[in-house]
């Protein structure tokens, strides 16, 4: 074999041994990134687990958000456009009815649900008393 065969073969030789190691770091890379692809995005806590004796941090500053505040982060949805016969904010005629029955009603209706109004309107992180300043705002602007 002459000599420039065998260092033909040397560099295939040597060029196919770079190539098969950039393959695996290549495999490597690829398996890692489908991994935290595929990784949970979250994990549940259950009573009695260690994490759940970790609090829970809030958003929050402590005091109760305004009517107004609570009705623009989760009423609005439907009380604007009226979704589901929702009565619409600023709407004398949808309103009045309503009105009539009292306040301690539209409380009721609105902590505990009523027709296709969810309980707390879905505010899941609301408390009552937000919830019926909130029911004051509506009324409010509608009246």
């Amino acid at each position: 074999m002459s000599l420039v065969k065998k260092r033909i073969g040397l560099l295939l030789a040597a060029s196919l041994g770079l190539l098969s190691a950039l393959a695996v770091a290549q495999s490597s890379n690829v398996s890692k990134e489908i991994e935290n692809r595929l990784a949970p995005v979250g994990k549940v806590c259950m009573a009695g687990d260690d994490c759940a004796a970790a609090p829970v941090a809030s958003a929050s500053s402590g005091e109760p958000r305004s009517g107004e505040e609570i009705y623009g982060s989760a009423c609005s949805t439907c009380h604007d456009a009226g979704v589901s016969g929702a009565p619409m904010l600023g709407s004398v005629d949808d309103w009045a009815s309503r009105i009539e029955k009292g306040s301690e009603t539209l409380y009721d209706h609105a902590i505990n649900g009523f027709n296709a109004m969810p309980a707390m309107g879905l505010c899941s992180d609301c408390s009552d008393e937000e919830i019926q300043a909130t029911v004051d705002y509506m009324v409010e602007e509608s009246s």
